[in-house]
């Protein structure tokens, strides 16, 4: 167990935040090959470890959301719980990689895929050359200890954008930043209903009748958004509320926005969370996340993360986002859609949840409202795909957690797998 920890805080010391992985992408290709295994590339990055004779692949993805002053990231651990100071943890995957890298060293017949940058919308499954040798793939990148999970949410990226014009007035300039939010995963913290600051932020200048000059908030399109900062005209001093600050810079001439009233009102009325729950499941079906606004070169690009474990929902919800922001004149575009990953049980997932119940109380098969790259490569190859994972609390998130003792008792359980199809 020992190891493990000591994998990840190696992996922690390089950055690997999303679209910036090579250094990380070389350091595992080196530590397989230092470890007696064939490895390849292929054009997205993807890493694949062959050793001996595998019957079980293993895969994570090495990319992290970084957030705070991640990559920088410094570790901390207190009450068995392993956290960074002001960044992201990176627990989401990389314990998935720390694992495997113990695998690859310690056991002689082993495939591991690990993959890129499945944090910016699944791309490396995406685009997955490498054919698996396995009949059987454990992926690691669940965050719950006591949940096998066989099913999850297919996602699309949707981006709306509004031409804007700009007029030169004079008035009374405040800064407005957010406050107190906690942001965290858009898929399993979106049951949470934790206040959104782009959402909070627009309701705050509508309330005071304000006029933009400058907007933008958010961090990441599978984030719910924590940061968001403005430059608005107000007729009347806004008082500071649990959520925004406010500071005042004088009379000024600034550009304000033409369309302020369309913007504002868009995003005031935009239904933002949760839109179905399965009672059956337990979970969330369907929802969407407005995560990300930019001004840039007299547009204004908002992007939203929609999810739905059933696909009939998700291009119900691509519909009607759709005809949502039309009707307030913007311009829709849809990217890195993948299907949901149907449910359906199995002798393998039969296996692992037998070896999890030894070690983990109320040990449960079931879907997940998150995308897991496993699903999109069980599709492509036609293999049977579980996924298990330590608790880690807040993923995506300067608040974000690794429970130690729980990740021991999954790297257990792992062993014990591996060690069945070995």
């Amino acid at each position: 167990m020992k190891e493990v920890v000591d994998n990840f805080k190696k992996i922690s010391k390089i950055p690997h935040c999303s679209f910036d992985t090579k250094k990380l992408c070389n350091f595992l290709v080196d530590f397989a090959k230092k470890n007696g295994c064939e490895v390849k590339l292929d054009s997205a990055f993807n890493i694949h470890c062959i050793k001996g004779k595998p019957k079980l692949c293993l895969q994570s993805h090495y990319d992290m959301v970084c957030m705070g002053e991640a990559p920088n990231i410094e570790l901390k651990e207190e009450n068995f719980l392993l956290k960074a100071v002001n960044s992201s943890l990176g627990a989401d995957n990389g314990m998935g990689v720390a694992m495997m890298m113990q695998i690859i060293k310690d056991f002689d017949n082993i495939e591991c895929i690990f993959t890129n940058d499945e944090e910016v919308g699944l791309i490396g499954a995406n685009n997955l050359e490498h054919k698996i040798k396995s009949k059987l793939l454990l992926n690691l990148d669940h965050e719950v200890e006591n949940e096998v999970v066989i099913g999850c949410a297919g996602g699309l990226d949707i981006k709306a954008s509004l031409n804007i014009n700009l007029k030169e007035e004079e008035g009374e300039l405040y800064e407005l930043e957010a406050i107190n939010f906690k942001g965290g995963h858009s898929g399993i913290d979106i049951i949470s209903n934790e206040k959104n600051s782009i959402k909070e932020m627009a309701a705050f200048i509508l309330k005071n009748n304000g006029k933009i000059v400058y907007f933008e908030g958010g961090e990441r399109i599978n984030s719910i958004a924590r940061y968001a900062k403005a430059r608005v005209f107000f007729k009347k001093t806004p008082k500071d509320s649990k959520y925004i600050k406010c500071k005042y810079l004088g009379l000024k001439k600034e550009k304000i926005i033409k369309q302020n009233s369309k913007l504002i009102k868009a995003i005031n009325a935009f239904s933002q969370g949760v839109r179905a729950y399965d009672k059956k499941l337990g979970i969330v079906r369907t929802s969407i996340n407005l995560s990300l606004l930019r001004m840039k070169d007299k547009k204004v690009n908002i992007e939203l993360f929609a999810r739905s474990n059933l696909l009939e929902d998700l291009l119900n919800l691509k519909e009607e986002t759709k005809i949502f922001f039309s009707s307030f004149g913007f311009k829709l575009e849809f990217h890195n859609f993948y299907a949901p990953w149907q449910a359906k049980e199995s002798e393998f997932s039969k296996v692992v949840l037998n070896s999890l119940k030894k070690k983990v109380k109320n040990a449960k098969i079931l879907e997940v409202h998150a995308g897991l790259e496993c699903g999109i490569i069980e599709k492509k190859q036609k293999i049977n795909c579980v996924s298990i994972g330590p608790n880690i609390y807040n993923p995506h998130s300067t608040d974000e957690k690794c429970d130690l003792k729980s990740l021991e008792r999954i790297y257990e359980v792992l062993k014990d797998v591996v060690k069945i199809y070995g």
